[in-house]
């Protein structure tokens, strides 16, 4: 029986494979253990409580698909969740357990985030105070709310989420946040480290980058406190150590994290860690530590596609009060793509205009701000180029594509297109719409989204797009 649940859960996983990204399948499928067939049930054990919730969230669809592929229609998931020192606890597919709260400090406790100065001394106050309370070294202006989820930042951003409500109750300790500059990663750390402070009165949450960090260690060496030192950082909840990768090098600097580290996950409380690259490819950081950020999970961050660009551009400028219409929404976010900070680099040169000399945010003011950005503004792709190569590739005509037409192959190929021209021009979906003889807004909307699905349920299809938007680009030097 053992046997034929292995099996049946290694075909699923094949089709899962197909269907995931490989950082997503490692994450969230590897640590799955098959443990049962019953009849057409198929009992699977997960980690956590939180694994499931995630996947029955983010990959039911795909489970189901594959699960009644192997065992029929009548084919169900049921999973098992370990709990530690109790009984164990099972879900069937599509039930939501009953939220676990973090139970009330009790009274007669220390309080973790308060130190007698005389006892512990602390690297980041002045000493003479007997009582201190740990200064989280937070931006408060950094939230999970103003953090926009993409499909960039998804899986980051869901984990802060709930270590945010479990700090050090995870599987994700350490959390390592890794990715190019100006992606996030500074955001999310200290997002999660807000979070905590606002739920968790009693933790002591602790942000310090990397650099700052050392040049305490030096400090230490030199009066010879670094028991003081250590002993002041084994007694945080909540650390938060930013861009790891100016540990290297730095011998002594590693030695003594080395220590904090483990005996801080050795008593559950919470490593949070940023990084410009992943865990793997950090160079002049000794294997032990390595080894170590590999413990929990580590989460990158990718450059934000156009339509989430497009939102944190538009948060933004309305928490500043001011509207900017999509089509100049668009065009910002079509030419600034490296990252985020770039972003708000032109927030902050639109907004200037708009207060300081009362100008309009329009499509005029937005081209003089971006030429300030970019050496010059991407040549244009237009609607018509993508209406023709789409055409070309499947056979057809281009006035075909304006017509009202039923045809399968026709449809599929001015839906594409207008997937195309929203993602690869500045125009509105009601300028689209329009171009593609007279259609509404709403088409476009639809037919993007049919393509995106066809995407999602089809490999090939999906190839496809990304070689048209190649050859599209492509076009652009020619």
């Amino acid at each position: 029986m053992t046997n034929d649940c292995q099996m049946v859960w290694d075909s699923c996983l094949r089709i899962i494979k197909k269907n995931v990204s490989p950082q997503s399948f490692k994450t969230w499928f590897e640590p799955i253990k098959p443990v049962l067939l019953d009849n057409n049930v198929l009992t699977i054990q997960v980690p956590n409580k939180f694994f499931f919730e995630w996947l029955e969230e983010h990959y039911v669809q795909l489970l189901k698909t594959s699960i009644r592929q192997e065992l029929g229609d009548r084919g169900r998931l049921v999973y098992h969740i370990p709990e530690n020192g109790a009984p164990a606890v099972t879900f069937t597919q599509q039930t939501t357990p009953k939220s676990n709260k973090p139970s009330a400090e009790k009274d007669n406790e220390p309080v973790p985030g308060v130190f007698d100065a005389e006892m512990i001394k602390n690297p980041f106050v002045i000493p003479g105070i007997r009582r201190i309370k740990v200064d989280p070294q937070l931006n408060t202006n950094y939230t999970f709310d103003n953090f926009i989820e993409g499909d960039c930042n998804r899986l980051a951003r869901n984990a802060g989420l709930a270590i945010a409500k479990k700090p050090g109750g995870t599987a994700f300790n350490p959390l390592v946040v890794f990715g190019d500059v100006g992606l996030g990663k500074t955001h999310l750390a200290q997002a999660i480290g807000n979070e905590v402070v606002k739920n968790f009165e009693n933790k002591a949450v602790l942000y310090v980058s990397a650099e700052k960090f050392t040049n305490q260690i030096i400090q230490a060496i030199k009066n010879n406190a670094v028991n003081d030192f250590v002993n002041f950082y084994q007694l945080i909840d909540v650390l938060i150590l930013d861009d790891i990768q100016f540990l290297s090098g730095k011998q002594k600097t590693q030695e003594i994290f080395f220590h904090i580290f483990n005996q801080l996950h050795q008593n559950g409380k919470q490593i949070i860690l940023t990084s410009d690259r992943a865990p793997k490819n950090l160079e002049g950081i000794e294997d032990r530590l390595i080894s170590r950020f590999k413990w929990g999970l580590s989460a990158d961050l990718q450059a934000p596609d156009l339509e989430t660009r497009m939102a944190i551009l538009d948060s933004k400028m309305n928490s500043e009060g001011v509207e900017v219409d999509q089509d100049v929404l668009e065009f910002i976010c079509y030419n600034i793509k490296n990252n985020i900070r770039e972003l708000e680099g032109v927030m902050i040169s639109l907004l200037a205009q708009s207060t300081l000399i009362r100008r309009n945010v329009d499509m005029e003011l937005a081209k003089e701000v971006i030429r300030n950005f970019v050496v010059t503004l991407n040549k244009e792709i237009t609607v018509e180029s993508i209406q023709q190569l789409v055409a070309e590739h499947f056979k057809v005509p281009v006035e075909r594509l304006h017509q009202e037409t039923r045809k399968r192959n026709i449809v599929i190929a001015r839906q594409l297109s207008m997937f195309l021209a929203k993602k690869l021009t500045n125009k509105s979906l009601k300028s689209i719409g329009e171009i593609f003889g007279g259609r509404d807004h709403s088409t476009v909307i639809y037919s993007c989204k049919a393509v995106q699905d066809m995407m999602d349920t089809d490999l090939i299809f999906k190839d496809t797009v990304a070689e048209l938007e190649k050859k599209i680009k492509m076009s652009l030097n020619e």
